[in-house]
């Protein structure tokens, strides 16, 4: 993991917002930095080296996979990880709050009904 990985990794242990996060998680082939997954968001750090040559290619492939997995993204630069860590931290557990729970709905509406009853 990066500098700007490791520190922020620090502070989603911490389970901000009550949020569990998970580090280097596997998703298929492809492995993502970060991932809520009560939330199906996935976090991205990305450096520099994101900007250049095939790179931009090559996430936004990566991107699509994962979308059609069922998974959200965000990617956060980590520059500005290391500029203001709170800020990172609000726009993240932000994100995990416009996702919503992956079975938010179904609490709701209750239990699905019997066999044979609708």
């Amino acid at each position: 993991m990066s500098l700007p990985e490791v520190l922020l990794w620090q502070h989603l242990r911490k389970r901000p917002d009550g949020l569990k996060f998970r580090r280097q998680f596997p998703i298929g082939q492809i492995t993502v930095d970060f991932a809520c997954l009560e939330r199906r968001l996935i976090i991205e750090v990305d450096g520099e080296s994101h900007s250049f040559g095939d790179q931009p290619r090559r996430d936004a492939a990566r991107d699509a996979i994962l979308r059609r997995e069922g998974f959200q993204l965000i990617r956060v630069a980590a520059r500005d990880v290391l500029r203001d860590m709170n800020a990172v931290l609000q726009f993240i557990v932000a994100a995990c709050s416009e996702a919503g729970t992956l079975h938010h709905d179904a609490a709701r509406r209750g239990p699905p009904p019997r066999s044979g009853e609708e």
